[in-house]
């Protein structure tokens, strides 16, 4: 038996062959996930032949820094290979079917990571692809953000459940996973948005019936002052995101008493923490002084974004191997 596989039999499998969202992930598989990048960051030397002879395709609809870098050196860190494929012109399924694409990948390489606009792009590909399929990002969800961001905040407080946070902004993909994630392990969540910005009415209420089964709880606010009351972690993101750069104007007066300052951090618990995914607008949905004091924990949540991405690829590559 591998070093590798020595090391991946020691815990549990996760039930799920895919990632494509927060929610086909089970209670148990986020601790699962979560338990494994702590070992994975405490150990790296244990896992740098984990991937050995693997080989990841790289599909991404929108440009990147975070997800782009840290998957291509999960990959390599851990032995395997990393193929990028440029997909801003043409988009998924213009010049050739995403089933088509699918089928074809899964003969040449072990897994997939796709960032896309649309959803149903990531979910057409893990259902024709015979191979591990991972969303690093869509409209609708971010899940490896969402793992990452939660692995930060047990690494700051030393539990999750029964930890207050606050979402203050626009009700995005990344609220969305926050939400969906959060719900699974317990966390009480304020989500603060602007009339007409809400996150999408079915996952609210799913997150919502979810969390109350874990001892959590999920209240949508417009308030974004009483959303941080007491908050330890206040987490915002873009007022425009990808593809709505059109709306950026608009967005900005709508969203400008939303901005999460050093006022607004004045509201929330004393040892609270701020978070950002990245790639923040400093001055618009952050303070330049709340972005760079002692309480950002923005780039520690970026790193453990690398440590997720290996627990994931090892995890669903394994799984998924054929």
């Amino acid at each position: 038996m591998s070093t590798m596989m020595a090391a991946v039999e020691k815990i549990e499998r996760l039930s799920v062959h895919d990632l494509v969202s927060d929610r086909e992930l089970g209670r148990a598989d986020v601790s699962l996930i979560l338990n494994f990048a702590e070992r994975v960051k405490a150990t790296p030397g244990s896992f740098a032949r984990a991937l050995e002879g693997r080989q990841l395709a790289l599909i991404f609809e929108k440009p990147s820094l975070r997800t782009r870098v840290t998957f291509e050196v999960a990959m390599t860190a851990t032995g395997g290979h990393a193929v990028y494929l440029d997909h801003a012109k043409p988009r998924l399924g213009e010049r050739e079917s995403i089933k088509d694409i699918a089928k074809n990948l899964e003969r040449w390489v072990d897994g997939i990571v796709a960032r896309t606009f649309a959803q149903s792009a990531v979910d057409e590909l893990a259902e024709h692809a015979a191979i591990p399929v991972i969303n690093a990002l869509t409209d609708t969800w971010h899940p490896c953000q969402s793992l990452g961001d939660f692995m930060t905040l047990g690494e700051k407080f030393g539990r999750l459940k029964g930890l207050k946070m606050a979402f203050v902004g626009d009700g995005n993909n990344v609220c969305h996973s926050l939400m969906m994630t959060g719900a699974k392990l317990g966390v009480a969540l304020n989500v603060a948005t602007p009339a007409g910005f809400e996150p999408k009415a079915e996952i609210f209420e799913e997150a919502k019936a979810i969390a109350r089964k874990n001892g959590g709880r999920i209240h949508l606010l417009r308030d974004p002052a009483e959303a941080v009351a007491g908050a330890q972690a206040v987490y915002t993101d873009v007022w425009a995101s990808m593809g709505q750069e059109f709306a950026a104007h608009l967005r900005t007066q709508v969203f400008a008493p939303y901005q999460v300052n050093e006022a607004l951090m004045s509201r929330a618990d004393g040892g609270a923490v701020f978070m950002h995914c990245l790639p923040a607008h400093r001055g618009q949905e952050v303070s330049e002084g709340v972005m760079d004091s002692p309480r950002s924990i923005v780039y520690e949540q970026a790193e453990n974004r690398l440590h997720v991405e290996k627990a994931l690829l090892i995890l669903l590559l394994e799984n998924g191997r054929h």
